[in-house]
């Protein structure tokens, strides 16, 4: 039976996307989502770049279903704040292998997930009805998990991946923003869109809050907001920026004998102190 604490947090994930925007720098795993925590996020969404990179692998759908849920399960219990999974493409691309994810990271902690509408090999999307099919059967699987407020982000990839002539991507995102809805979609996640005047006519025709990826370059979360944006994912550009650091500052000992790459960092203390001090998983 799914704990009260468990369908507070799928609450609360909820309600962050009633009003404002709710900001998400990504974790990649437990130490990481400690220190996001501490910054004062009000939950921690995952990147499946990043989780892959820290096992040894690269992004693009190469993980397993039970290594996803595993570094989920870790990330859920160093913080006490809702838990939403980037799962990528389901880990398998007919419904049943996308309930068998849903019931896996509800198992492992999570509140809410991010799938993808795109297949790992060639970037082709799924059609409207194979995609609606596999977001009931997300629904479908948290209902019978007895998570009936589990939160189902669809990410369509039109934009990043550049699908169809670039005229025409709008209207593509609008028809599977309405088939999604209607499938269960809590929210629509639109990575590679950073137009603000087509966000705003995104979000004035869609009912379902709508989600950006940001990074260096991008519109700031104000400006976002005010085009009618509900959310605003860092995705993998802080694991980017950590992984480039180690490099950075490798080379640097390495080739100059200097340090100074390593300047302004948290103290020892501050980090550890952010962490759990025990195994016991939080509520």
């Amino acid at each position: 039976m799914t704990s009260p604490e468990v369908h507070a947090k799928a609450a609360r994930l909820r309600a962050l996307h009633v009003d404002g925007v709710l900001v998400l720098p990504n974790a990649w795993d437990a130490g990481s989502a400690s220190m996001i925590a501490t910054a004062g996020a009000s939950a921690i969404a995952t990147t499946s770049a990043g989780v892959s990179w820290s096992l040894g692998r690269r992004d693009g759908q190469h993980l397993t279903r039970d290594e996803m849920a595993a570094a989920i399960a870790r990330i859920a219990g160093a913080v006490d704040l809702p838990v939403t999974a980037d799962v990528e493409g389901g880990y398998g691309p007919d419904p049943d292998a996308v309930a068998a994810t849903v019931r896996a990271v509800i198992a492992a902690g999570a509140v809410g997930i991010n799938l993808e509408d795109s297949q790992p090999v060639g970037g082709d999307l799924f059609t409207l009805q194979a995609q609606a099919e596999r977001i009931a059967a997300a629904r479908d699987a948290a209902a019978q998990a007895q998570l009936p407020e589990f939160f189902v982000n669809v990410r369509t990839d039109v934009y990043l991946f550049g699908i169809g002539v670039p005229e025409g991507r709008l209207d593509d995102v609008l028809k599977r923003a309405e088939s999604y809805e209607a499938a269960g979609a809590d929210g629509l996640f639109v990575p590679g869109l950073l137009d603000l005047d087509t966000l705003a006519t995104l979000t004035a025709q869609v009912s379902l809050p709508v989600n950006v990826m940001a990074g260096p370059g991008a519109p700031s979360v104000a400006e976002f907001a005010k085009a009618g944006v509900r959310r605003v994912s860092l995705g993998m550009a802080i694991t980017q920026a950590a992984y480039t650091l180690a490099r950075t500052a490798a080379v640097e000992a390495l080739t100059e004998g200097t340090y100074r790459s390593l300047a302004g960092a948290d103290g020892f203390a501050d980090i550890n102190n952010a962490l759990p001090a025990d195994q016991e998983r939080r509520k």
